[in-house]
């Protein structure tokens, strides 16, 4: 019998390999290739620093270091060099090593001088802009002072509160004359009022200030970024008030430079310093070529030494986790692969013997063990996401059955039930279609973590958009407006029969006639759109499809439990959960279903809230005009004793059983009421182990309280489906009718325009973006609550095979 590869996951055994010491390395990298092999670490009480294979991890993560050091200047330089298509498997490990190491040695070198050359350039900069800005202030002064000499010897001289007129031209006796003294440099702009103010307190006002702000950013030589700065010029007198000067200079970050006062040296030390940046600037442009010309070469190389890295790292780092023996020729490695796979890990084996020139073989040998098995489903990129939407719940125990094969179908069936609209459908079809098409392009690149998960699930969109077309046609909607696709509406107007439903005047308040007795060819009637029974209609069908939807999924999942029993040779699990779980749920929602199905194809206008309230309230009494059919009320009260009795059937027989089947065992006698495979997993597999009663029985009555309270709120949760349904074409009706329709009854393009946009907006941002995640959410809540807690117990653990596919930058 072959089955499904998703239905169970793939049966696993644990393996023991024992690998001579000269082809260990050879054989785990042929191992990781292959990817089929999940190694357990078998030495977990020795730290990472007290492995065999510690150094060389550490080595790899030193490479590491230095490849992203060059990744990330790479980057900052502006460099996107062509990267080597193949990988070279003639790359030897420490002659990598050594050439990284001089690499490393020689961009550090470029990058310090051009940073020295930078900063050089940046005090030169500044240094010419404080000639340039303060030899204005000096030529300013020498003409006003010409000036005013050239007035007083005229007679024309101002009065003493000119205030052009130099301060030093007064006549004083030389011996009592000051020479000042003066400051000048640059400061950043933002620290400028601080700057006079604090220069101002300290000299207690003996001192002059002159400021010029330079016209463009200046690059800082300290922290090599743009600032905003002035050229200011400090006149004091003293050396403490140099001292003073020169300490809030320093601590307000100011550069200082000298600048000559005399005119001739001024000149000459402008022409030098603008000698002196033009070399800079070559020596800089030289330099900035030379390093790119080396982050080229490594750039050219890098992603095929990254790659040779990381995998050298994951290598070693898998060698720690062997085990050595005694004399150190041989490692022993222990892991789990599936038993498909074991004729491909044999080739790969003698391959790394071969090639490893071993004179011994490895050793490949099944080990026995009562540990539970990893899981593995082998999955491709469609059924991958659905996969990841039931392991998201929970990963399945080993070879139980997998959800996931019936969530490909039932999750985005159950999703469109609640987005029903093939226009909003066609919208998300384009979208995964625009997401398939250009699947490569972004496999390749490094999305956002909504356009990541958006394109993680691209095949869940397209089924989700496909189903929600089928349903939209179900439902006749179309942005809420209804189709004649599939034929004329069977449907008149009451008042005038020749007329077409579409025309009636009194569709809303009188109602409609129906022609003859063949129904609408598929789906809605549109002659129920706008009409006064619309509401009541549309809400009953929803209302009882959710519940025959929901009845049917969740007898799919009480089946499923059955496979399971059955799978594992658990009878106990066969007759006291799974008989009385169905038998339960089948005598009061089954039927139910059944009553729903009857009265659509009878046309009764029996009330089954009646029905099934008085099946319980007064179960003998008449059902008067709620009979749907003879024999009705007998067969009610048979369906009420099955589901008393179900009850204690799930409670009582299973503890009292493995009670007895645990008494016998101890008195060393086999015996087994249902079979020898029957003890549960309470027992576990050691048969000594401790038996209590008490807790079994707590937990077989947690079972069935939660089944039988659940089948009703579980079932009343379908109800979600009519909800979300009815809200989406409410939402929908809205926009079109209050908003597009409206804006259109206005003879004005601008309006009209404007009606368009926002029904675009509200379609896109409500119905779908947020509908989408509503519907995907209430979808997801249906699948892990109420079907998969019928059978699936979600607490094994992930097949995590060694391989280099699955290496990620975070294992750098």
């Amino acid at each position: 019998m072959v089955q499904m590869e998703l239905f169970r996951s793939q049966e696993m055994n644990l393996v023991q390999l024992i690998i001579p010491s000269e082809s260990a390395h050879d054989t785990v990298t042929y191992l990781a290739q292959l990817g089929l092999l999940q190694f357990k670490d078998l030495n977990p009480d020795k730290s990472p620093f007290q492995r065999t294979y510690a150094n060389q991890v550490k080595r790899c993560g030193e490479m590491a270091r230095k490849l992203r050091y060059f990744k990330d200047q790479t980057a900052k330089a502006g460099l996107t060099p062509a990267a080597r298509p193949a990988m070279d498997g003639d790359v030897d490990l420490d002659e990598l090593e050594v050439k990284l190491s001089e690499l490393e040695s020689e961009l550090i070198e470029i990058l310090a001088n051009t940073e020295k050359l930078k900063r050089t350039h940046s005090e030169l900069t500044e240094l010419h802009l404080v000639l340039k800005k303060a030899g204005a202030f000096f030529s300013s002064a020498r003409d006003n002072a010409t000036e005013a000499q050239r007035r007083e010897l005229e007679g024309l001289s101002g009065s003493n509160e000119d205030i052009d007129r130099p301060l030093l031209l007064e006549q004083t006796e030389p011996s009592k004359q000051v020479r000042l003294g003066y400051v000048s440099g640059v400061v950043p702009k933002s620290k400028a009022l601080p700057f006079e103010r604090i220069l101002f307190r300290a000299t207690r006002g003996n001192m002059f200030l002159k400021q010029a702000p330079i016209e463009e950013p200046v690059i800082d030589p300290a922290s090599g970024e743009k600032v905003e700065k002035i050229v200011f010029v400090v006149f004091f007198a003293g050396e403490r008030a140099r001292l003073k000067v020169t300490k809030i200079c320093e601590a307000f970050g100011a550069n200082r430079y000298p600048f000559p006062e005399e005119g001739s040296r001024q000149s000459a030390l402008q022409l030098q310093v603008a000698s002196r940046l033009d070399e800079l600037q070559q020596t800089l442009d030289a330099g900035t070529h030379h390093r790119d010309n080396v982050l080229t070469t490594i750039g050219y190389n890098l992603e095929q030494w990254t790659l040779l890295v990381r995998r050298e790292k994951a290598v070693y780092h898998t060698l720690n986790m062997l085990s050595i023996d005694v004399t150190r020729k041989c490692l022993v490695a222990e892991g789990w692969c599936p038993v498909s796979a074991k004729d491909q890990i044999q080739d790969a084996l003698q391959r790394a013997a071969f090639d490893a020139n071993s004179q011994v073989p490895t050793i490949f040998q099944f080990l026995h063990t009562k540990e539970a098995p990893p899981t593995y489903f082998k999955t491709n990129k469609f059924t991958g996401a659905f996969q990841e939407i039931v392991d998201a719940y929970g990963v399945a125990r080993y070879q139980e059955a997998n959800p996931g094969v019936f969530t490909i179908v039932t999750f985005p069936f159950l999703f469109a039930v609640m987005f029903g609209d093939w226009g909003h459908g066609i919208i998300l079809l384009l979208a995964s279609f625009f997401l398939l098409w250009n699947e490569k392009k972004f496999m390749s690149q490094k999305l956002g973590d909504i356009m990541d998960m958006a394109f993680g699930g691209r095949y869940v969109i397209l089924l989700m958009s496909i189903f929600s077309i089928y349903t939209g046609f179900i439902y006749n909607e179309f942005f809420s407006v209804p189709f004649r696709i599939f034929g004329e509406s069977a449907y008149t107007c009451r008042d005038h029969p020749d007329t077409h439903w579409d025309q009636c005047e009194s569709a809303t308040s009188v109602g409609l006639i129906k022609l003859g007795d063949q129904p609408y060819p598929f789906g809605l009637d549109p002659a129920w759109h706008g009409s006064r029974s619309e509401l009541p209609f549309t809400n009953s069908l929803k209302m009882k499809m959710s519940i025959l939807l929901g009845v049917t999924q969740m007898n799919v999942g009480i089946m499923l439990s059955y496979f399971n029993a059955k799978f594992y040779s658990n009878s106990l699990n066969i007759w006291y959960e799974f008989v009385p779980q169905i038998l339960f749920l089948g005598s009061l929602f089954g039927y139910l279903s059944i009553l729903i199905i009857v009265k659509w194809c009878t046309g009764s206008q029996a009330d089954l809230y009646h029905v099934m309230i008085y099946m319980f309230l007064s179960p003998l009494d008449d059902l008067g005009d709620n009979q749907l059919f003879w024999g009705q009320g007998y067969l009610q009260v048979a369906l009420l004793i099955i589901a008393f009795v179900a009850v204690p059937w799930m409670l009582l027989p299973k503890p009292l059983i493995l009670k007895k089947q645990h008494e016998q065992k101890l008195a060393g006698r086999s015996y087994g009421v249902l079979g020898e495979s029957d003890a549960e997993s309470v027992d576990g597999d050691d048969e000594h182990e401790e038996f209590e009663f008490g807790e079994v029985f707590v937990h077989q009555m947690i079972h069935t309280i939660e089944f039988v309270l659940g089948a009703v709120s579980n079932t009343a949760s379908y109800l979600r489906l009519w909800a979300l349904s009815l809200a989406h074409a409410e939402l929908s009706a809205v926009f079109y009718e209050r908003v597009l329709m409206l804006s259109f009854g206005y003879d004005n393009i601008l309006i009209r325009f404007i009606g368009i946009v926002v029904f675009a907006i509200a379609t896109l941002g409500v119905l779908l973006v947020m509908e989408t995640l509503s519907a995907f959410l209430h979808a997801l809540r249906l699948h892990w609550v109420e079907f998969q807690n019928k059978f699936y117990m979600g607490d094994g653990y992930k097949f995590h095979p060694f391989a280099f596919a699955t290496l990620s930058e975070e294992d750098d």
